[in-house]
């Protein structure tokens, strides 16, 4: 590893050069500042809606000739732009951090996630475009087939907690699809993004097929909304309302991953250990600026006192701070702004009778932007820390007397993006997941087995948003269904020759066969 002060240099430099690769004639241009020092990295266009719609057409251009390569060669070129990225590693995790403020060791979780999803997708997505053929009307005078084709240029709204993989996680299957993109990344960091796509330009892209377009959301996103043919949006659930509204007036279709308020159910049989150490590495991940970060925990009464002594004393020994390298676990915060408005829930919530454990403090002696692990229990569950994604390092521990209590408090929100519970008993883990109203539930982990399992759907429920990633799921949302139909004895009409009721009552007595058939059908079938 390379002295901290040379990764900050060539990272700053690499920005610098990234920032012209922005295709916009951009008359204002947004400083980008590095939180752990609030020092400026670099400047980047500020795109105006002629800027994206520019980017767009070109974007538009390169998928005309990338859907004419057959899958096979778009995924070829997949496949080397993920050994690219693991090739370029050390500078894609300097350039994660200089502009989030991570620990490497949460940088390495974006560049992971990436490579895993595009791994994926290299091997699924030959298979998930293929045309299909289903059952026809009439069974061996019909059939019906149906076809897939890319919706044509989405757009990719990604934020600015985990701003690489969550670009790159939904750009990925809409490129294997046959689909360009348009990322607008958050004005904050841009810079992995940028790098990602001069990277799937030399792994064989057409030029401007994943482009970028940097700019402030209240003016870039609405214009990529309104060019594209399909909007996906990592953000906040009010946001995320916006993004739907102008999709819908667009009529083109959307998938949204919004905020959480994550419930994390101790059951009275649960592993204290490992569900301490569990809501730990969940609720101070990225500084606890992860939508799928715990925040509420309710621990059955039984063992209350020692988890929540266990809880106190591991989340005391967690470092804080920022390096390039391994070392702190705990990072900085985005900005001011961000660090005020958590500050601001913890001390409301003090005020309202709430008790601070540990932490609930600001650290400028670290850097601007640090803020304490924090641990409150005593909360008001009418308070705002209770009902609003607190999105920071912050969590509240409460008892409850049995399962069905901590299931009945877990679902009382509007949220529903993700949950976990801890027990030994993984049916009983199993039974109370099920009762849990969220798109993803994990049993004895906190978010990692649930998001790291690819093959499988993630989404939210209720204000946690719409649609699904990763999967089938995750490619087919790019994708326009076409069906054509085949008829081997001509049209379905009456003959000339045979009256009206007699070619009814034969269509009635088709359909009283069809539905004999399909009973001993079920009847023959294994279950």
């Amino acid at each position: 590893m390379s002295s901290p002060a040379g990764a900050r240099r060539r990272a700053g430099e690499r920005c610098v050069t990234l920032a012209d690769r922005v295709d916009a004639a951009a008359a204002e241009s947004i400083a980008v500042r590095s939180p752990p020092t609030d020092e400026v990295i670099a400047q980047v266009p500020d795109c105006s809606r002629d800027d994206v719609e520019t980017i767009v057409d070109r974007a538009r251009a390169a998928q005309t000739t990338w859907t004419e390569w057959p899958v096979e060669k778009r995924v070829a070129v997949l496949d080397r732009f993920c050994d690219s990225l693991l090739e370029h590693r050390r500078d894609l995790l300097d350039l994660i951090q200089l502009e989030t403020g991570k620990p490497r060791h949460n940088a390495v979780e974006e560049l992971l996630d990436a490579v895993g999803t595009c791994t994926y997708y290299v091997d699924t997505a030959p298979k998930l475009v293929e045309s299909e053929r289903r059952s026809g009307a009439f069974p061996a005078i019909t059939d019906a087939r149906v076809h897939y084709e890319p919706v044509g240029v989405v757009g990719v709204i990604s934020p600015w907690n985990y701003p690489f993989n969550l670009s790159l996680t939904d750009a990925i299957p809409a490129l294997a699809a046959g689909n360009a993109v348009v990322c607008k990344p958050d004005e904050r960091t841009p810079f992995a993004t940028l790098f990602a796509a001069s990277l799937l330009e030399a792994a064989g892209a057409p030029p401007g097929l994943f482009a970028v377009a940097t700019g402030r959301g209240e003016t870039t996103g609405p214009a990529l909304v309104d060019a594209v043919d399909h909007i996906s949006f990592t953000g906040g659930t009010e946001t995320g309302r916006a993004v739907a509204e102008r999709a819908g007036q667009n009529l083109i279709d959307c998938s949204l991953e919004l905020g959480g308020k994550n419930p994390f159910i101790v059951l009275d049989d649960a592993n204290i250990s490992a569900a301490v150490r569990g809501a730990v590495a969940g609720a101070f991940a990225n500084a606890g600026q992860l939508c799928l970060a715990p925040e509420r925990i309710y621990v059955h009464e039984s063992v209350y006192e020692p988890f929540l002594a266990e809880l106190c004393s591991a989340t005391e020994s967690l470092s804080i701070g920022f390096e390039f390298g391994y070392g702190p676990d705990v990072g900085s915060m985005i900005d001011g702004d961000h660090v005020d408005r958590v500050d601001g829930y913890v001390q409301e919530a003090i005020d309202d009778g709430a008790s601070c454990h540990v932490g609930g403090r600001r650290r400028p002696d670290v850097g601007p932007h640090f803020y304490e692990p924090t641990i409150l229990t005593g909360v008001d569950p009418d308070s705002r820390i209770a009902c609003e994604e607190t999105f920071g390092p912050v969590v509240s521990v409460t008892p409850v007397k049995d399962a069905a209590t901590a299931i009945d408090m877990a679902t009382n929100t509007t949220y529903g993006l993700n949950g976990s519970v801890w027990t030994t008993d993984l049916g009983r883990g199993r039974h109370v997941a099920t009762s849990l109203d969220c798109g993803t539930v994990c049993i004895n982990d906190p978010y990692l087995v649930g998001w790291a399992a690819l093959d499988a759907p993630m989404g939210g429920v209720g204000d946690s948003g719409l649609g699904r990633r990763h999967g089938p799921e995750g490619l087919r949302r790019y994708l326009e269904s076409r069906t054509i139909a085949t008829s081997r004895i001509g049209p379905f009409v009456s003959p000339s020759i045979v009256p009206m009721g007699l070619y009814a009552r034969a269509l009635v007595g088709s359909a009283r066969l069809q539905r004999r058939l399909t009973r001993l059908k079920r009847r023959l079938s294994p279950r």
